[in-house]
């Protein structure tokens, strides 16, 4: 007994065994108490902390993803980090639980309130995540100025002046009076100007540069991201209180931080498009609150991010002459529809192995339907180059434009140009059926605002919806071989 105790003093640098046993286990309870800092190691990927750096996450299973940080159990909390604020929580029978009836607030951006299912929330927590460059910020910067309440803006990125630079150049919004900039990474101090100044709305950006004094490590690890949106989230329940974290994203577009961020949060929404374009779409990933396939659409301007109203208008570019392999689908973005142009091209095999590439839809499904196409149509594809493409940068993953794709394959295959008032809307089967798709009577609709004369769909689908009173001319056909007979005769 007294030689492992040895060992433990030695370990703790106490000196030399001067005492009883009962001594010496009082003697390493004070020492223990007095270690303030450890050290652990925690994935980046997933957040798993493990004692000693292991090669492989035991959680997410990446490789060399682990990291040393020290974390300090005994430093100041904030009014915010204690929710319980001394009282233990009790349970409560879920039939005398009331619910509270608060109402969602607009964001004066409806783009923005349709992806968060009808405004903001009182008390949710949103991540809006991007890549460099892509207007996160400035669409944050413009709800915040555009609201009659009162918005604290926390930058942790940019100075007052840089953001009054960017405000100057939105001439289209008025500036609020009410908007407050706090350039800050300190939860401490930004939790004290928020207890001052009370608003209504808080925007942090970003997420990975605050900084909490629970946690001994730099700013952006995934303990202090982890740590700060913990007091982040307790802040907005405790006050319903909405806030918006902005979030970096990864090389692989995760969001950057441990996965545990995205669970902890109410609302993730996916800020994409190419910098070299103008369209952003903003994408809900995650909704407590609403639906999880909704989309709002952006143009990006010198003044700011503007909001598209009509996205199947910038979707359908407009054309001099008819050109071979040009298709218009109708699709479903959450309760919105959309005609999108699908271009196709197919061209001989220059280098023996055709190609199989696709932008915007998925290769494996492009490689069914070719299958689908020379098997029951007959059309010899299997020397072919085959090139797809969404139009405007979108990503599509509703099967209801198979038939779009199909028929702008076989256009550019055979030469024939199809009329662009023409659109396509249904799934294709295995054996060369048309399956019916939901919300067809919305697709219909969109096709015949925009003026469209003709729309394909499976004949599955129409049945009790009352076509007749249609200006636009509905064709229902049960095999994709009666669509091209129609088509290309």
């Amino acid at each position: 007994m007294f030689s492992s105790y040895w060992r433990v003093v030695n370990f703790v640098k106490l000196g030399p065994i001067t005492s009883s046993p009962h001594a010496l286990a009082g003697t390493y309870f004070l020492s223990s108490k007095m270690a303030k800092v450890k050290t652990s190691f925690f994935c980046q990927q997933c957040g798993y902390e493990s004692a000693k750096w292991l090669g492989k996450c035991p959680s997410c299973g990446a490789w060399n993803t682990f990291v040393e940080e020290k974390v300090t159990g005994t430093a100041h909390k904030s009014e915010w980090v204690d929710a319980s604020n001394g009282r233990a929580a009790r349970p409560a029978l879920l039939a005398e639980i009331e619910a509270e009836k608060g109402a969602r607030t607009s964001s004066n951006d409806a783009e923005l309130d349709r992806v968060l299912g009808g405004g903001i929330v009182p008390g949710a927590v949103v991540l809006i995540a991007g890549e460099p460059g892509i207007g996160k910020s400035t669409l944050m910067l413009q709800i915040a100025i555009s609201q009659a309440q009162r918005v604290l803006y926390v930058s942790g990125e940019e100075s007052e002046q840089q953001i009054k630079m960017r405000a100057d150049r939105m001439p289209g919004k008025s500036l609020s009076k009410e908007c407050y900039i706090l350039p800050e990474t300190s939860t401490d101090n930004i939790f004290e100007q928020v207890k001052q100044l009370d608003p209504g709305i808080v925007i942090v950006d970003s997420i990975q540069t605050l900084h909490s004094g629970q946690v001994d490590s730099a700013a952006g690890s995934v303990s202090q991201v982890k740590q700060c949106t913990a007091e982040v989230i307790k802040f907005a329940k405790q006050t319903a209180t909405p806030v918006f974290l902005v979030g970096h994203i990864t090389k692989d577009g995760a969001i950057a931080g441990p996965k545990v961020l995205e669970h902890m949060v109410d609302t993730v929404l996916q800020f994409e498009g190419d910098r070299h374009l103008t369209y952003r779409i903003l994408r809900t990933t995650k909704n407590r609150f609403g639906s999880t396939s909704e989309l709002g659409i952006y143009e990006m301007l010198h003044s700011g991010l503007r909001e598209v109203s009509n996205p199947s208008e910038i979707l359908i570019s407009q054309k001099d002459s008819d050109i071979s392999g040009v298709t218009i689908g109708a699709t479903m973005e959450g309760n919105r529809p959309l005609l999108i142009e699908i271009q196709a091209l197919v061209s001989n095999a220059a280098y023996g192995t055709p190609q199989r590439t696709s932008t915007g839809f998925d290769g494996r499904r492009l490689n069914m339907l070719l299958a689908v196409l020379e098997k029951r149509c007959g059309f010899r594809l299997g020397l072919q180059d085959v090139f797809l493409n969404m139009a405007g940068g979108v990503k599509v993953e509703d099967p209801a434009i198979d038939l779009a794709v199909c028929a702008a394959i076989v256009s550019s295959l055979e030469e024939i140009t199809i009329s662009e008032k023409v659109c396509f809307a249904a799934e294709i089967g295995l054996g060369g059926e048309l399956r019916g798709v939901n919300r067809l009577d919305a697709r219909i609709s969109e096709a015949e605002k925009l003026g469209f004369e003709e729309i394909y769909v499976s004949k599955y689908g129409i049945k009790g919806m009352g076509l007749e009173k249609r200006e636009i001319h509905v064709k229902p056909y049960a095999k994709i071989n009666q669509v091209f007979e129609e088509i290309f005769g």
